[in-house]
């Protein structure tokens, strides 16, 4: 009897004739670790975040709590507009809304100033860093003594101002870990921007009174002026009134005219019945030249003519040896213009005066003011962070990228095979 030859079950280049060797069986995989292959993406897209974040708001995060205070900014107006609620009852009163002003008081609130102010009145770094926030690295303050910059971040990620166009109405929302906080922090915020608004009422008030005191001033300077240019005018034309003067001259001419007509008329009647050489006749024409004379004197005098019978020497001489007065109609013009130039400058006085009064007046009122619409409260429950709503809104969000990837990656694989 022959034996065929040992082989050992594992020896892969033994042989055996007439026997048929079959390959191993592959091991069955785990079906945890399929699992894990067939949905690693969905797991490192999508579970890992929503576990890490879960982890943070529903175990670490600390609560924050939130106050509230709503006020709008009012200017005084003349006219009263139309308005609804507060506004209608302001607008009855005179008052109006102040955008413009609103959105001043909202940067402020937003910037370092406002910050300052806040820290010189109370601690908010302390405040921060609460020790109800000691196990939340992401919601309290970092540093014991933080830079300026630093600082306001995180202020205004704690304090956040808000402003509605339309109604002219500032939101001021404030977080801290401690409802008592919240509403210090608010309060004193809400002081702060009563001073600015108060601040920025004075300035509007002062600048309106220096603007009304220099055009008093300017006023003043005007109607000095005038009256010493009249003044000077009188004492160099020697009229205290030309309008006067040049009405009784008028008077004078019209006189001394009806005069010579008489004595024309009388030298016409006795020339009829009496000799050329009749004394009578002659008292007639004598009167009748000194007339003549006496009415062209008058006349060259209203005119600023040479008067007859005088050089220039003896008008200088009678004008004092100074300028020789001008004539009546150039004498009415000079005081026409200067009487007219004082009345200019009456009615610039009465009218500055007035506007200074005015203004005094108005700024007797507060013309700018703050008015509160809600007054900061202490929270009652915690409302930040708001882990239901921002765990929702994750998982949507990061579920539609995983999708959108999915669906791209499919795109891909489908195109390449």
């Amino acid at each position: 009897m022959k034996l065929s030859p040992r082989i050992s079950p594992f020896d892969a280049t033994g042989t055996l004739e007439g026997s048929v060797l079959t390959a191993p069986l592959p091991r069955a995989r785990p079906r945890f670790r399929r699992l894990l292959r067939s949905y690693r993406n969905l797991l490192l897209f999508v579970v890992l975040p929503m576990v890490v974040a879960s982890a943070y708001y529903l175990l670490i995060a600390a609560p924050q709590y939130q106050s509230e205070t709503t006020f709008v900014v009012r200017s005084y107006s003349g006219n009263a507009n139309k308005a609804a609620g507060l506004g209608s009852m302001l607008a009855g009163a005179g008052f109006s809304s102040s955008s413009e002003d609103s959105t001043a008081v909202r940067d402020f609130l937003e910037s370092r100033d406002a910050l300052d102010e806040l820290r010189s009145k109370v601690n908010v770094v302390e405040i921060w860093r609460r020790p109800e926030a000691d196990w939340d690295p992401v919601a309290r303050l970092w540093y014991s003594d933080p830079p300026a910059e630093t600082l306001l971040k995180y202020y205004n990620r704690m304090v956040t101002p808000s402003l509605d166009s339309t109604s002219g109405t500032v939101t001021l929302s404030v977080k801290a870990f401690r409802p008592e906080d919240a509403q210090l922090i608010a309060e004193t915020l809400l002081e702060e921007a009563e001073a600015l608004v108060n601040r920025l009422g004075t300035r509007g008030r002062e600048n309106t009174l220096e603007v009304a005191r220099n055009e008093v001033t300017r006023a003043e300077q005007r109607v000095v002026s005038s009256r010493e240019a009249l003044t000077s005018f009188r004492v160099r034309e020697r009229a205290v009134d030309p309008t006067t003067e040049a009405r009784n001259s008028l008077q004078i001419v019209g006189q001394l005219e009806s005069s010579l007509s008489e004595a024309r008329a009388e030298y016409a009647e006795k020339s009829a019945y009496l000799r050329p050489d009749n004394p009578l006749l002659r008292n007639v024409q004598n009167r009748i030249s000194a007339l003549e004379s006496q009415v062209a004197t008058e006349r060259q005098r209203m005119t600023g003519g040479q008067v007859p019978g005088q050089g220039p020497g003896q008008a200088s001489a009678q004008a004092g040896g100074g300028q020789a007065p001008l004539a009546i109609p150039q004498q009415l013009a000079s005081y026409e213009r200067l009487m007219l130039e004082s009345t200019f400058a009456d009615r610039q006085l009465a009218s500055a005066t007035a506007s200074l009064e005015a203004a005094r007046v108005d700024a007797l009122r507060q013309q700018l003011f703050l008015a509160r619409i809600t007054q900061p409260l202490v929270a009652e429950k915690a409302e930040y962070p708001r882990a239901g709503f921002i765990l929702g809104s994750l998982f949507a969000v990061l579920l539609v990228a995983y999708a959108m990837g999915w669906l791209v990656s499919a795109g891909v694989k489908e195109h390449a095979s």
